[in-house]
């Protein structure tokens, strides 16, 4: 009977550590190898879609800051910068990657806003030194159009999607609740081959008509696949802007979609995915 106390006192700490040691082997591995990410918003459809859940490639362009994350539980902020700031931080330089492998045109990223620090995906579009422009929908880069082809016609359900509950936006609009949202599926071909979907609602907005974007030394562009409902590089460097992307903001690629679901809820089995489990991201 004495020795419970003791006994008791070696679980407890037995469990401490444990527990410590798989927290720490958890964060070392989304650290250094892959990152979850749920897609949240519409902006790169049709090739990621809300539910979408994936893990971020990390080892493919190396380390910076970026790659650890914020930690904000319990009263304690600690931004990715007081953690991995000695691995390079977003200071226009371009540099500050350990390992670094660049990234090529057509990727699709996941990075760090440069203002929030939030994490965004959106494809990568222009490299450093490139000359990016939008006109009357159609994308130039460095003067020339990117090849484009019909891909028919994008549908879905009009109404709220994911936990954020926002409905599409429909080149068809008005649309009823429950109605057949429409868009018009483009394929665009980038300059180093790369081809992907892209959605325009075929209405002109800003984005659609811009000047021209020359990306800086160790910066990137970024724009969504769904270009009539991306905020990416084409708006100024703002809390909600992205402006030019330095390369100690990349976080890693998007290789492929592990799990996805349409529902609010990733309880509600009748609304999974079934058919873009493990689907490669092209």
């Amino acid at each position: 009977m004495a020795d419970k106390p003791k006994e008791s006192g070696n679980f407890i700490w037995e469990t401490v550590k444990t527990i410590f040691w798989a927290l720490l082997i958890a964060g070392l591995f989304r650290t250094l190898f892959f990152q979850p990410f749920w897609i949240p918003s519409g902006s790169m459809k049709d090739t990621l879609l809300i539910g979408d859940f994936l893990f971020v490639n990390k080892m493919a362009y190396g380390y910076s800051y970026a790659s650890c994350p914020s930690i904000k539980v319990a009263g304690l902020d600690l931004d990715a910068k007081d953690i991995c700031g000695f691995l390079g931080s977003d200071d226009g330089e371009g540099g500050g990657r350990i390992l670094g492998h660049g990234p090529e045109r057509g990727d699709v990223v996941v990075f760090r806003h440069p203002v929030t620090g939030e994490d965004y995906i959106k494809r990568l579009i222009g490299m450093p030194g490139d000359e990016i422009q939008v006109r009357d929908s159609l994308l130039y880069i460095n003067g020339e159009p990117v090849k484009q082809q019909d891909g028919g016609i994008f549908t879905e359900t009009y109404e709220p999607q994911g936990p954020q509950g926002r409905a599409p936006l429909c080149s068809n609009a008005p649309v009823g609740m429950g109605g057949e949202c429409k868009k018009t599926r483009i394929i665009e071909t980038l300059p180093n081959g790369v081809t992907h979907d892209i959605l325009d609602i075929r209405y002109q907005s800003q984005a659609d008509d811009t000047g021209v974007y020359r990306v800086p030394a160790g910066h990137y562009f970024f724009m969504g696949d769904n270009r009539d409902n991306s905020t990416d590089s084409r708006f100024a460097q703002s809390a909600r802007g992205v402006g030019f992307v330095p390369a100690a903001n990349l976080i890693g690629r998007a290789d492929r979609i592990i799990f996805s679901s349409a529902g609010r809820s990733l309880l509600f089995f009748w609304d999974w995915r079934k058919d873009r489990f493990f689907r490669k991201v092209d």
